[in-house]
């Protein structure tokens, strides 16, 4: 209820802010050549003290509000799922210079670099470079491809500076965002342009991270609109390969963006942001050099990505009891693989109604469009039949809040449905209670069941591996079946969090999943083809649904305050998965494969001191267990390791500070994952160190 009571008071406060923020802009303008000069004349004690969460209590950062779990505004402590918030302050604080690697600090989020481009990153188990049981939104617009139902995440990539906070659900989100949002979501929501009023300018370089750079500025148009753009670059060196020599996979990216805010009336704002990347990445793929050929060979190639995006937004409010919200989205993603090139168009359309009903309850509904044609250009090695397809997903929801007591016991009740190209028409409901006995604890509780689509990989790949014993030219192919089906879950969650005293804080979180229909690979029937030659017989396997299993688990999270100027931040997750084969699975090896590819236990902890003289100083260090890769094409153990990241930032004056942090500081060099599926070859993730530089005017 309290989103919509809070809009008035929100609007009415706007137009001072925004006249402010005019006119320091305009101030600065007049002003730039005598603040340049006369900065570093002003003594420290001078500066203007930087918010720092550091500042505010543990039970204000668990009051704080998160929107992904229900599509609307909810405080932390009473939110019904296993969330984690990165705040822009973490961010700062972790030295990351990528989203995967901000990602390592949630407990219970797998997160494996297979080479200087390219992430494996999960929750909860099923890791894989496109890991299909997780889903990533930027302000509300999914980023998974429609080919695979993961992420690329070499081009999620930019300002980290504009990022608000990421909210991390670990656990099911199907009710609200629909298939795939199985085992996990991601939401990156972005400042305002409000927000990032002022100019800029970040660079930096060091060992991996050669050369970067961000130049940005943000002003108000007029006392309703307020706009930022940007541009960012950086050059990355390249990793070793497996034996230590150069692993070819160095990337290069220029990316531009921009952001508008306006208020168009006191019910109405709109939004609109949009990007446009261009980037070149290295990489050890592996092809099939002739149709004798008894297997992969692995050879240098360069990829050549282009991605440009646009949203809309416009948000009415009816009433302090109603308001609507439509966006639309649109992105296009060309990816130029020697072996296997594509693009991308995708058209999303996203309606959501929200309103109070009596005192108690309120609900919320909403309607959904997606359409996303593609053309897939393959090789000898891996095709998609056909070259061209266009999907479409119609989609509606509608969840019910009761507040059984106010301010103490909720109950939230709701459901997707979706009607997908592949397999029809398909629900997905959860029921979920939130309890707060005393003001400083919430307990809650989830039930789920989600499902995972199918994807255009699953039913229309054709992957030739090689040949097979000796005797008659026998080409061994994998291919993906029309008829395959969803993969479902159950999945059953309880929660605790708690606030014990002003300087700890507790969130813990248990769950249990039943999973059904799980791919697994069967041979099939073999056939002779002519083409192309010589002549020879296809031995064929393909995905079927005959796998089913579960997996239960652990997480917990911590915040303690040790001194009013150092905060520690511990983490620990536990996991265990068990899958089984269907009877009549020839599969031996998936299941092996999913069982060791997640990490039994995985750990973090950060620490955060504020110094004298505008000195902070971060360390941060994340244990993931031993990890098994088995697969028709690799067999594999990736020891345990520790991650240890650190650095020191140094506030020189008022916008100015320069920062040095080194990164996998444990060990020189190490592995993190394996391409199972022989996509490319996996690197060595290096030792680095930079140093950065950063105005803010």
């Amino acid at each position: 209820m309290e989103p919509l009571n809070r809009l008035a008071g929100e609007k009415a406060g706007r137009d001072g802010r925004v006249l402010s923020c005019q006119c320091v802009a305009c101030a600065r303008h007049s002003w730039l050549i005598v603040t340049i000069l006369l900065v570093f004349l002003l003594p420290a004690g001078a500066q203007e003290k930087s918010a720092d969460l550091t500042d505010r209590s543990l039970e204000d950062l668990m009051n704080m509000e998160v929107t992904s779990v229900s599509k609307k505004e909810q405080k932390l402590s009473r939110t019904a799922s296993a969330i984690f918030v990165i705040t822009q302050e973490d961010i700062r604080r972790s030295g990351a210079t990528n989203i995967p690697d901000l990602l390592r600090m949630v407990p219970g989020m797998d997160v494996g670099q297979i080479n200087g481009s390219t992430w494996a990153i999960s929750s909860r188990g099923f890791n894989s470079q496109f890991s299909n049981k997780l889903l990533v939104m930027i302000d509300r617009r999914i980023v998974y491809t429609a080919t695979f139902a993961g992420v690329f995440w070499d081009t999620i990539d930019f300002p980290l500076e504009d990022i608000e906070r990421i909210e991390v659900i670990r656990g099911p989100g199907g009710a609200i965002w629909g298939a795939n949002a199985v085992n996990g979501v991601i939401s990156i929501f972005t400042k305002k342009a409000s927000e990032t009023c002022g100019g800029l300018v970040e660079s930096g370089g060091g060992n991996i991270q050669q050369g970067f750079g961000l130049a940005q500025y943000g002003a108000a148009l007029n006392p309703d609109t307020d706009y930022r753009f940007y541009s960012k670059y950086f050059n990355q060196y390249h990793m070793e390969d497996p034996f230590g020599q150069n692993g070819a996979d160095g990337w290069h990216t220029l990316r531009s963006g921009f952001r508008i805010d306006s208020e168009v009336s006191p019910n109405d704002t709109l939004m609109f942001e949009g990007d446009l990347s261009i980037g070149r990445e290295g990489e050890f793929g592996f092809k099939l050099p002739s149709i004798t050929s008894p297997g992969f060979i692995a050879v240098a190639e360069e990829i050549h990505n282009t991605d440009g995006s646009f949203v809309s937004v416009w948000n009415h409010t009816i009433s302090t009891r109603s308001s609507t919200s439509l966006q639309l989205s649109y992105d296009r993603h060309t990816r130029d693989d020697p072996l296997n090139p594509e693009i991308r168009d995708t058209l999303d359309l996203d309606f959501q109604h929200q309103f109070e009903w009596g005192s108690r309850q309120e609900m919320i509904w909403g309607l959904g469009y997606r359409d996303t044609p593609d053309q897939i250009k393959g090789s000898l090695t891996v095709e998609m039949i056909p070259v061209r397809r266009t999907l479409q997903v119609f989609n509606a929801f509608v969840q019910d809040e009761f507040a059984l007591i106010p301010n103490e016991l909720y109950l939230t009740l709701g459901s997707k449905f979706e009607h997908n190209d592949y397999t029809g028409f398909e629900i997905m409901p959860d029921a979920r209670v939130a309890w707060a006995p005393a003001p400083r604890h919430m307990l809650w509780a989830a039930v789920s069941r989600d499902l995972r689509a199918p994807s255009r990989n699953d039913t229309n790949l054709v992957l030739n591996l090689g040949t097979g014993p000796a005797g008659p030219p026998t080409l061994l192919r994998l291919l993906g079946n029309p008829s395959y089906k969803d993969e479902r879950l159950m999945a059953y969650e309880f929660g605790y969090r708690t606030t014990f005293s002003d300087r700890f804080s507790l969130d813990l979180a248990a769950y249990f999943n039943d999973y059904d229909g799980l791919q697994t690979t069967e041979p099939g029937t073999p056939f002779p083809e002519a083409s192309p030659p010589p002549a020879h017989i296809v031995q064929p396997f393909m995905y079927e649904n005959l796998m089913y299993g579960e997996t239960h688990g652990l997480e917990i999270a911590a915040n303690w305050k040790a001194a009013n100027r150092w905060t520690i931040s511990p983490g620990y997750a536990f996991e265990q998965l068990h899958m089984h084969t269907d009877p009549t699975s020839q599969d031996t090896q998936t299941a092996i494969f999913i069982e060791g590819a997640a990490p039994r236990q995985s750990a973090q902890l950060r620490s955060h001191l504020a110094l004298p003289a505008g000195i902070a100083w971060d360390a941060s260090a994340y244990f993931v267990g031993r990890l098994i890769h088995q697969g028709p094409l690799s067999n594999v153990a990736i020891p345990a390791y520790t991650r240890v990241d650190t650095g020191l930032t140094w506030k020189i004056r008022e916008g100015f500070s320069f920062s040095v942090f080194g990164q996998n500081l444990a060990k020189d060099h190490h592995f993190e994952f394996e391409d199972i599926n022989g996509a490319l070859q996996n690197g060595q993730i290096k030792r680095s160190a930079y140093a950065q530089f950063r105005w803010q005017f």
